[in-house]
């Protein structure tokens, strides 16, 4: 196939994206309409699209954004010609934040992505760096928000009107309403979706919900002005996707603090509602790094040009992992 279509809530794009040496694109919440998915958390949750190059992610990001009627949240902001747009590096400013660099970020991967960000800067781009303070409490913030907005959707698997029901399933009793509710959840959901559910309950939950969700969405606007301020001095910012490359299948299942941690770099998009792109920038011991290019609200176009300009001067897109 040509392209996939994903969604990304806290880097379900990049980071798959950036593990398989593709290009992944995340758009500004409310770029695109997301009438039709399952919501996971419905404040973050974005689609996009998954390419092997920069232009065929403008091609397909031209035909998904725009208005959509049946969702409120989609924005009615004209959708400007993506393929126009991508244009040189001339005078282009880029941002580097140091603390998308910090503790935790495997040196090699750090590497490769000052290699792709040298490549820019010699494409005509100009490197700054910059500082995103807050941005390190975006991942606390979003193991809040994330979870509460997902306790709330999930409420829909009753086992009567929606999802695997104990009542509707081979050799199953007659159950009282509880019984079905708890029983239809306990078998038909996982331990992940699970433990969601109870840690947004309890962020949600009487008493504790002004020390944790409340406080949660007051980093959120925060982290979100901060970007904005940023954006005012440079147009798009660089740095990695993953703190390092991809791990094998069930290494961190057990983990899932581990887990969280996988999307420290990813996370601040999704808080602040930006649009995010992950595009190979390389190798380390034959598996991909992706180099995560940040913008504005709404300028998918700056996103794409700088890709498209990256992608004119590496092979990274062309070439295979060694497995």
């Amino acid at each position: 196939g040509l392209f996939s279509i994903g969604t990304d809530t806290g880097g379900s794009i990049r980071q798959p994206a950036a593990f398989c040496g593709v290009v992944g694109l995340r758009a500004t919440y409310g770029r695109i309409s997301r009438w039709g998915e399952i919501p996971m958390a419905s404040s973050l949750d974005q689609t996009g699209p998954i390419t092997r190059t920069v232009r065929d992610a403008a091609i397909v990001l031209q035909t998904l954004a725009g208005h959509d009627p049946h969702d409120a949240t989609s924005s009615p902001d004209p959708v400007p010609n993506y393929l126009e747009k991508l244009t040189s590096l001339k005078g282009v400013k880029v941002g580097v934040p140091s603390e998308f660099f910090g503790e935790g970020v495997k040196p090699e991967v750090e590497e490769r992505t000052h290699e792709a960000i040298q490549k820019l800067k010699e494409s005509g781009a100009e490197i700054l760096e910059v500082s995103l303070p807050a941005s390190v409490y975006a991942l606390a913030a979003y193991y809040l928000i994330n979870p509460a907005e997902i306790s709330s959707n999930m409420a829909r698997y009753d086992g009567i009107r929606f999802g695997y029901s104990v009542e509707r399933a081979e050799n199953a009793e007659t159950h009282g309403l509880y019984d079905i509710y708890a029983k239809s959840r306990a078998v038909g959901l996982g331990a992940e979706v699970k433990r969601r559910i109870m840690l947004g309950t309890h962020a949600l939950s009487s008493g504790y919900y002004d020390a944790y969700y409340k406080k949660a969405e007051a980093v959120r606007a925060v982290v979100s002005k901060e970007f904005a301020d940023i954006f005012q001095k440079v147009d798009v910012l660089a740095a990695p996707v993953s703190p390092h490359t991809a791990f094998k299948v069930g290494e961190q299942v057990n983990d899932p603090l581990a887990m969280y941690k996988e999307d420290i770099l990813t996370v601040p998009v999704n808080i602040a509602g930006l649009p995010g792109m992950s595009v190979p920038c390389g190798f380390v011991n034959g598996l991909p790094v992706g180099l995560q290019l940040i913008a504005g609200r709404f300028r998918e176009d700056v996103l794409l040009s700088v890709g498209a300009a990256y992608q004119a001067v590496t092979n990274f897109h062309q070439e295979q992992p060694n497995l």
